[in-house]
């Protein structure tokens, strides 16, 4: 009797001891080893210095492009970079895949019931009042008044300081993140912050949300929930942390809210004049509820589009052969209003979209099974399980992109227009092959408004400057993701003025 107590208790105490003791070590193989009761923790994190490229190698070398990821205590995950898969969760089976409780759990307390983070009716109420900010009007009207005011009066001011100091070196992806996070609070909010500006004083509002987004995403990297959960209920180390920061963030976005039903209430024909006015124009009052909506849209805004244009100016600087182009592009429409000069610039399109293919702003998304599954691939699914597309995976297939896939290659997404010489078609890939904006019924609302924000910018900044990284030459920056993704410390540049 002792002595099988014993046995069990070995058998029991060897996994945890693996767990808490033993070092872990890069394994030669893309598979990861998967132990009881731990899964494959150890191998998760000897990788967790590079965990996105390293599930990357993973998914890509299995059977399928979908893997089954084993965690601690016996809990499974799926990850899939398969096309079919994404079609399947995303549009084919949309009911049953949704923001499950894991992570609907995991952000709430930063992101609440905002739109990315609830389903059903508010899910459904904040997508149909937010879809009328994106019509042809709304859009015309943020190119050629919020992108390009912010563009002509604060950030283009900035690089000429900057190239007329040739010592000085700029941070481009806090100069975009403000850049962003100005336009969003602008067109949704009818809100200017001036985050932008020469001082480059970092706001207590702008550092909360900061603080408050990289907190939340690491909880989803503890192997297990509990362990978040206890040290909030302690109100102890980063959860004291997210707790100040949240609080923070959400006094700030409260103020928004009352300044602005205070303007309804003094002018009732703002109603339709932005996105925060709609949401409080239609019978949704409750400040708790368009707080989370603020937030959440800062988010969309503020941190994916710059992200992108962050590693598109990098790419850029690597491939002058590109770069070239679309300077000749952006010549070669400089006498077009502003508002048909970004809808023209085709090869721009196309070489944003190869940058996003390599880089995406969001590089996974999950949902949760409502009831149990087969994916197309025959992968099982059981009810609560969660299921990863993973974006940044899909953008490096061989199967869907060809054997030059590490290329920065704009042409892959063009073709020539029969008898118009030089000019191009923009060819669009199939939006479950290239999940970047989701698909489905979740695809982004803001689509369009962000490719229209980063060609003005694109086109505005590359007509003078040219953007020089001040690393040495050879050093990459380093690829890390919280809710988006972003360059690890940063992107040090110096501006060149161009020469005409």
């Amino acid at each position: 009797m002792i002595q099988n107590i014993i046995l069990l208790l070995f058998f029991f105490l060897l996994p945890l001891l693996l767990f808490f003791l033993i070092k872990p070590s890069s394994s030669s193989s893309n598979i990861p080893k998967s132990y009881p009761i731990i899964g494959s923790y150890l191998s998760l994190r000897a990788n967790a210095h590079r965990r996105i490229q390293w599930l990357s190698d993973v998914v890509r070398a299995s059977p399928g492009a979908t893997f089954t990821f084993r965690r601690v205590l016996g809990t499974k995950s799926i990850i899939t970079a398969n096309p079919a898969n994404v079609q399947h969760i995303l549009k084919n089976n949309f009911p049953n895949y949704r923001k499950g409780s894991i992570f609907v759990g995991t952000l709430s307390d930063f992101l609440g019931n905002g739109i990315f983070n609830t389903n059903g009716e508010d899910w459904k109420f904040q997508r149909q009042v937010a879809s009328h900010e994106f019509n042809t009007k709304s859009l015309r009207n943020f190119v050629e008044n919020v992108v390009d005011t912010e563009l002509s009066d604060r950030l283009l001011p900035i690089l000429s300081g900057a190239a007329a100091n040739q010592e000085q070196t700029l941070d481009l992806q806090d100069i975009l993140q403000r850049f962003a996070f100005d336009n969003i609070c602008r067109i949704a909010f009818g809100y200017d912050p001036q985050y932008l500006n020469i001082s480059f004083e970092r706001s207590n509002f702008a550092e909360a949300y900061q603080e408050a987004t990289e907190i939340s995403s690491l909880r989803f990297r503890e192997p297990l929930p509990l362990l978040w959960k206890l040290k909030r209920a302690l109100d102890i180390g980063s959860e004291k942390r997210l707790r100040i920061a949240v609080s923070q963030v959400r006094d700030s976005a409260n103020k928004l809210v009352r300044e602005k039903k205070k303007e309804l209430q003094d002018n009732s024909s703002l109603r339709s004049a932005d996105m925060l006015s709609r949401f409080l124009s239609s019978g949704h009052s409750d400040e708790d509820f368009v707080t989370d909506i603020v937030i959440s849209f800062i988010l969309a805004g503020k941190d994916t589009t710059s992200a992108a244009l962050t590693w598109f100016f990098w790419l850029l600087s690597k491939n002058p052969r590109v770069e070239k182009e679309i300077v000749k592009e952006i010549n070669e429409k400089s006498e077009a209003p502003v508002y048909d000069e970004v809808k023209e610039m085709v090869y721009t399109h196309a070489a944003l979209c190869e940058s996003m293919r390599l880089y995406p702003p969001v590089p996974t998304d999950s949902k949760e099974a409502v009831n149990d599954d087969v994916l197309p691939d025959g992968t099982a699914v059981k009810k609560g399980m969660m299921v990863t597309y993973h974006v940044y995976a899909m953008g490096r297939m061989e199967s869907i992109w060809g054997p030059d896939w590490a290329e920065f290659r704009p042409e892959r997404w063009l073709e020539r227009v029969e008898g118009g010489g030089s000019s191009w078609r923009f060819v669009a890939r199939d939006s479950f092959s290239y999940p970047v904006f989701q698909a489905g019924p979740r695809i982004c609302l803001g689509k369009e408004m962000a490719f229209m924000q980063m060609k003005r910018v694109v086109a505005g900044v590359l007509r003078r400057f040219r953007v020089v990284p001040a690393a040495a030459e050879g050093v990459e920056p380093e690829f890390i993701t919280f809710l988006t993704s972003q360059m690890k410390g940063g992107f040090p540049v110096n501006i060149v003025q161009r020469q005409v």
